[in-house]
């Protein structure tokens, strides 16, 4: 994963909304706009903005079926997440000076 993917990744779960849509999407399997509405309060408009940030961020797939829309995690792109910022932690240790 390259830095430009760690940025977003982190920019995209960096924001607190963005982080509890993308909560309930990862307990479920799949999700629509409508259920994260109406677990979060807050307006379509503003949940598609947010789904928009964490799809293009790799961390959800979204499709349609029929007039809905659902969402679900991307568990990969966790974990190349977690694995890239374990490597980075650990270049860090081995630096010079530490």
């Amino acid at each position: 994963m390259d830095r430009s993917q760690i940025e977003k990744i982190s920019k995209a779960l960096g924001d607190q909304t963005r982080l509890r849509i993308f909560e309930a999407i990862s307990v479920g399997k799949c999700i629509t706009c409508g259920q994260i509405v109406s677990m979060r309060g807050v307006t379509p408009a503003t949940v598609s903005h947010h789904l928009k940030i964490l799809s293009e961020a790799g961390l959800i797939a979204c499709r349609r079926e029929g007039q809905f829309v659902l969402s679900e995690a991307v568990p990969e792109a966790l974990k190349g997440y977690t694995r890239a910022l374990a490597k980075m932690a650990k270049r860090k240790k081995s630096a010079p000076g530490r």
